[in-house]
């Protein structure tokens, strides 16, 4: 189940969990309160320097504002100079007045972010942000833009993480049109609106995608850069990457895992139908008839990525949930009675967090009851460091990921990392 504290990513009020449902949700809550919270990048703002490497470099990204005018761009150049600041390469983003400029540097090793901000302030510049880069930054702007649009275009569930990659480290959540039928959305206008550091853009489908990046101001540019990417993928429509894989259970038998989305609403229905009440109650911990009004939300790409189990006959057995929540990823799973303890919750786990670690996700968490022995097994079996938090009887495993993920999800057609 997806979180409920960031109500903005699930269905309209009429299709919301019971209150069962929110008493688990309110629980988590407390839990997510205690955390600490999404930390804006480093800064100039007192965080220490890593240890310098003798003869290496440091990459960095800066942005600053400065005057438009003849000699500020020199001035700033001269600045950086000095500090022996090699330019990789630059970015312009035009306000009404002023510009901000945005840098890929290259420095000494020993050289910290105060120090490169008190230079280019001295040199003009104002509101400068700083924070460390990597190898991926190296990618010039059009190139980047161009491999999302591509990625976008062969899979819906690519559109968050796109935005994302786009535009930095920011949070991304998406509330659908109002209940019947309305496409209209209060207060947003077709074209969007940007106030500040909050972007609202008319999703797909008459919703609104929100994105909210709190350290940094968005400038016009992104915001004409992120409103592209979004009309792309309306323009587009609903779409699946085809591909599917058969595997063999240690019993013998063959199935097949493939994507899904909201056209195997009836083959998943069919499947609640067929699962006992424990079995569903332990995944949506709630009355059937909720969970099945919540299917829709679920096997929508636009809120993540599912993949379905089916046997040789076609009918689904099992269904994999991987649902981006804000600037988190939370991984599900539902398996039908008579599939469960044969591998198939395995299979799926692994699978998703495969796709998570191409996502760029740097963890996941599962949502269940401390009576869920499957579903501890199964994220256990990951082999990855976990973290557990149990609050009134609602179990949150953390699953930190690395390197060690051996990744299948290019069969399905998901897309390249990031």
């Amino acid at each position: 189940m997806t979180r409920e504290v960031t109500q903005v990513t699930h269905p309209d009020a009429n299709c919301r969990p019971a209150a069962s449902w929110r008493r688990v949700t309110a629980a988590f809550h407390a839990w997510r309160t205690r955390r600490q919270e999404h930390a804006p990048p480093t800064s100039d703002t007192g965080s220490p320097t890593p240890e310098p490497v003798p003869g290496a470099n440091t990459l960095w990204r800066m942005r600053t504002t400065v005057q438009d005018e003849p000699g500020s761009l020199a001035a700033l150049c001269g600045a950086l100079a000095g500090l022996r600041v090699d330019i990789l390469s630059l970015q312009t983003h035009p306000l009404a007045a002023g510009t901000v400029d945005e840098f890929l540097l290259r420095g000494p090793a020993g050289l910290s972010a105060s120090e490169v901000t008190t230079a280019v302030e001295s040199a003009g510049g104002t509101d400068t942000w700083i924070e460390r880069a990597d190898a991926h930054d190296l990618v010039d702007a059009p190139t980047r833009v161009l491999g999302l649009a591509a990625r976008t275009a062969l899979d819906a569930a690519e559109l968050p993480l796109a935005l994302r990659q786009l535009l930095g480290r920011c949070t991304i959540r998406s509330r659908p049109a109002p209940a019947g039928g309305s496409r209209a959305m209060e207060g947003v206008p077709v074209e969007g609106a940007l106030d500040d550091t909050v972007m609202r853009l008319r999703g797909p489908e008459g919703g609104v995608i929100t994105v909210e990046r709190p350290y940094l101001p968005f400038t016009p540019t992104e915001f004409a850069r992120a409103r592209a990417l979004v009309e792309l993928d309306a323009r587009l429509g609903p779409r699946l990457p085809h591909g599917r894989d058969v595997f063999t259970l240690s019993e013998g038998s063959d199935i097949t895992v493939r994507r899904a989305d909201t056209r195997d609403l009836e083959a998943a229905r069919a499947m609640h139908e067929r699962c006992s009440a424990r079995t569903l109650k332990l995944r949506y911990h709630g009355p059937v008839g909720d969970a099945d009004r919540y299917l829709n939300h679920l096997l929508s790409p636009r809120y993540g990525r599912t993949l379905a189990v089916q046997t040789a006959s076609g009918r689904i057995v099992g269904l994999g949930h991987l649902l981006w929540d804000g600037d988190e990823t939370e991984v599900a799973l539902l398996v039908e009675d008579t599939w469960q303890r044969r591998g198939v919750g395995a299979e799926l786990l692994s699978r998703l967090v495969a796709m998570a670690v191409e996502a760029g996700c740097s963890s996941v968490y599962a949502v269940t009851q401390a009576s869920n022995t499957g579903m501890v097994a199964a994220m256990r079996g990951l082999g990855l460091p976990l973290d557990y938090q149990v609050e009134e009887g609602t179990l949150v495993i953390t699953a930190r990921l690395g390197e060690t993920v051996v990744t299948g999800a290019e069969e399905l057609g998901s897309a390249s990392a990031p």
